[in-house]
């Protein structure tokens, strides 16, 4: 890792590759993996972490919305790009700029029809997200006769994949309703198959799919989290690497005396001679107020100083009494010596919250070592 001169978060394409191989070998080779880069590539940099999976073989990549896909585009991703959650507004756009959304509902599926012809628009590829018991988005059974009517009327949009996605498939202990939803989605599937006659790509499993269901690997897979570096499980944990680093330096060291006070609020009081750093990161960077008041800490040379007193916007303050250090060095506040859900387990949040609220004020830097 390099030495920063102000707050960075590093993004490691090294470890991203580790990543993208280990998930690689849990599927046979001929099932596609589709990487989800949606949240600017949760909280890292979605066109490089893009150019990276492109390069190592992914053929396939998911966003959230419609100028998450353009901002791909403009960065000169040539892949299909699925929208998981797209609008009514941005369907020209969508379609302007080769992106392909799931269609989820009767008005979003009709919409998108009048679209798609009143841009002369054939066999436009479009994907089906069904609802097997997350009811969040997608069709549920009942509603299939209404899409196969909207398909048959129409050669505007042809279905590329029909998908849904699994609730808890990370829970050993919810394993009889992901079986559930499982066989919800083979049902589904077969009729949809019957009433197309042809048959489009079937994709369910998420990165806990991928290790725990094997046999819900179909014809596609889909991994983010697990591509950053997360497996929702301590011993997957073991076997991926988080990609991100995020480092910040000293800005100024105080020393207080007993009874003097650190920041808004007079949070944190010194009992005793208390030496205290500041450093140039806070909430408004994606370190939440949760982390502060001792609950949470970071690293300076390999030595742990807790957070002490409020978080503010724009710092906050360590105690680094009994650290031998100086202004301008280097703080790791996740990564290196502290897993990133360690530290989101300290805030009482987790990995993925902690990592796509990271500003994008913050400095991203591309290294591979």
């Amino acid at each position: 890792m390099s030495t920063v001169h102000e707050t960075t978060l590093e993004i490691n394409l090294k470890s991203l590759e580790h990543n993208y191989n280990y998930l690689k070998s849990k599927i046979a080779k001929d099932v596609k993996l589709m990487g989800v880069v949606k949240a600017f590539g949760y909280g890292s940099e979605s066109a490089e972490i893009a150019k990276k999976l492109s390069a190592l073989g992914v053929g396939y990549f998911a966003v959230a919305y419609t100028q998450e896909g353009i901002a791909l585009r403009d960065a000169g991703i040539t892949e299909p790009i699925l929208v998981l959650h797209p609008q009514s507004a941005n369907f020209e756009e969508i379609i302007e700029r080769c992106l392909e959304p799931s269609i989820y509902s009767e008005f979003v599926l009709n919409a998108f029809i009048k679209t798609a012809e009143k841009l002369g628009q054939k066999e436009y590829p479009i994907h089906l997200k069904l609802n097997t018991g997350l009811n969040r988005l997608g069709f549920i059974a009942p509603e299939l006769n209404k899409v196969f009517e909207y398909l048959k009327k129409s050669d505007a949009v042809k279905v590329k994949s029909i998908f849904s996605h699994l609730a808890a498939s990370e829970d050993w202990k919810e394993r009889e309703f992901t079986l559930q939803q499982l066989g919800k989605f083979r049902k589904m599937a077969f009729s949809i198959f019957q009433n197309l006659q042809y048959k489009p790509l079937l994709h369910i499993a998420n990165t806990s799919g991928i290790i725990n269901y094997p046999e819900a690997a179909f014809d596609m897979v889909r991994s983010g989290i697990g591509l950053y570096g997360f497996g929702n499980d301590e011993k997957i944990d073991e076997n991926l690497k988080p990609i991100g680093t995020l480092k910040t330096i000293i800005s100024q060291i105080h020393e207080l005396a007993p009874g003097e006070s650190v920041g808004y609020n007079r949070a944190f009081t010194a009992s005793e001679k208390t030496m205290t750093a500041t450093l140039p990161i806070g909430h408004a960077d994606g370190v939440n107020r949760q982390y502060g008041n001792g609950r949470a800490g970071v690293f300076i040379k390999d030595q742990y100083a807790p957070i002490i007193g409020n978080v503010c916007m724009d710092m906050l303050m360590i105690d680094i009494t009994g650290i031998d250090c100086k202004e301008g060095d280097e703080v790791i506040l996740f990564g290196g010596p502290q897993h990133p859900t360690v530290f989101a387990a300290k805030g009482n949040t987790i990995s993925y919250e902690l990592i796509t609220g990271i500003s994008q004020r913050v400095k991203r830097v591309i290294v591979e070592e």
